[in-house]
């Protein structure tokens, strides 16, 4: 159900090449409030994930979704953000503390579960 004022979009991320993240296609939300672009939009995942910096419901710990948001950032900007993180997690604020546990002390352990998740991905793609 939206919020009276609030749009959504619920676009598709294609993952980054040459990393474990390679052929995923993810679904996002994206909800704009009234006060946007003042305040962030709400983003989640849809697709299941595994990354340090996603919580189980989907959401994003990401600065510029918090307390870095600027309104000079645009839809393009969140999607590239997000991407970049896939590939560069923050580990020291995990929002998934088995993942940033694995990325950190069993790296090959963790991108097998995130070739798990890609797999999981293409699936979820016919739904």
């Amino acid at each position: 159900m939206q919020k009276k004022g609030s749009r959504s979009l619920d676009p598709r991320s294609r993952s980054p090449d040459d990393t474990a993240w390679e052929d995923g296609t993810f679904k996002l939300t994206l909800e704009f409030s009234e006060e946007y672009p003042n305040k962030a939009p709400t983003v989640k995942f849809v697709t299941k994930m595994f990354h340090p910096n996603i919580y189980a419901d989907g959401s994003i710990c990401l600065d510029i979704l918090q307390n870095q948001w600027s309104p000079i950032y645009d839809i393009s900007a969140i999607l590239t953000s997000i991407q970049s993180l896939l590939c560069d997690p923050n580990p020291s604020s995990p929002a998934n503390s088995e993942a940033a546990r694995l990325y950190q002390e069993n790296r090959r352990e963790y991108e097998r579960k995130v070739k798990e998740i890609v797999e999981q991905s293409w699936n979820a793609d016919d739904e």
